[in-house]
């Protein structure tokens, strides 16, 4: 028979269930590991020797701390300009986005807006269907959307999962709320500020993140949209950049087999610049992540839990 133990909390556990929690806590210690040990092993290159780094000796700890890469990002051209038009789209974009989207998931609740269940679906069947790539570009180009910064905002104002999940979110609340608002006198405004917006952080929350999140690491739009403006470029893209400029170089070597010195310095350049600006645009995310997690799950649970 197996010896029972005693937590806490009294409540009578088996060897075998202390046994099966050890194991648990072991496997997802090691999974944790797996997942933090590319951003730490990012981070030891960009604080280590550039030459050390090169010959590829950087692997559990820094060597040769330093924070120089980081200080050096002042002089790379445009990169100043990437960071504010990063930032610039995420905080601009991810506000307009949760304003409607909780506007527009607080209206689609109501039973007495006009043709209320023909918009919702028509916001739906979005998610399911999509014209394509170069439909997208060529509306984009129509409405003049393209080397133009609106375009980073405009497009991502409305997005139908986001508005879904606020819908689903106010509907668990007591429509006695509303209700008592309403017979004191309060307007749909009202109600809306001064109740469903204060009762829906959590949800709101959520969706920030997921807003600020996408803004952030937001590529390809960039790509496809500003090929004419460098200094609209985001973050990303600038990174995709210095990605290009490093495997040119390196498709040079192995292709000739020689390499000046000037290019040697350009390919270190290259390298080292390339791994600062990925822990640069990876480090706000991190940062802010935690702070919002405990809204996140909980927006997320009560956000899902009707269809």
């Amino acid at each position: 028979m197996s010896k029972k133990v005693r937590n806490k909390s009294h409540i009578a556990r088996t060897t075998g269930d202390v046994i099966f929690d050890t194991l648990l806590y072991i496997f997802f210690g090691a999974f944790t590991l797996l997942c933090v040990f590319p951003f730490y092993y990012l981070f030891i290159n960009t604080i280590s020797n550039n030459d050390a780094v090169t010959g590829g000796l950087v692997n559990f700890y820094p060597v040769g701390f330093h924070l120089n890469n980081y200080i050096a990002l002042k002089d790379v051209a445009d990169l100043g300009s990437s960071i504010v038009v990063t930032v610039g789209r995420t905080i601009i974009g991810t506000a307009l986005m949760v304003i409607v989207s909780a506007w527009a998931g607080y209206l689609v609740t109501k039973q007495k807006m006009w043709k209320r269940s023909f918009m919702y679906r028509a916001l739906v069947i979005t998610m399911y269907f999509n014209a394509g790539l170069i439909p997208w570009y060529m509306n984009m180009l129509m409405l003049g959307l393209t080397n133009n910064f609106l375009a980073y905002i405009i497009p991502g104002m409305i997005a139908p999962y986001n508005i879904i999940l606020v819908k689903t979110y106010i509907e668990s609340i007591p429509a006695s709320l509303e209700e008592s608002a309403v017979i004191d006198g309060a307007n749909t405004p009202t109600v809306f500020t001064k109740i469903i917006l204060p009762l829906s952080v959590p949800i709101l929350a959520t969706i920030a993140i997921f807003g600020a999140v996408g803004n952030w690491n937001s590529f390809q739009d960039s790509l496809l949209l500003m090929s004419s403006k460098p200094e609209m470029y985001t973050l990303q893209h600038r990174l995709y950049v210095y990605l290009n400029q490093s495997s040119n170089l390196a498709a040079l070597v192995s292709g000739s087999g020689t390499l000046s010195q000037a290019q040697a310095d350009n390919m270190l350049s290259a390298r080292v610049i390339k791994y600062t600006v990925a822990m640069v645009s990876i480090i706000p995310i991190l940062l802010v992540y935690p702070f919002m997690q405990r809204y996140f799950v909980k927006g997320i649970m009560l956000g899902a839990v009707k269809g």
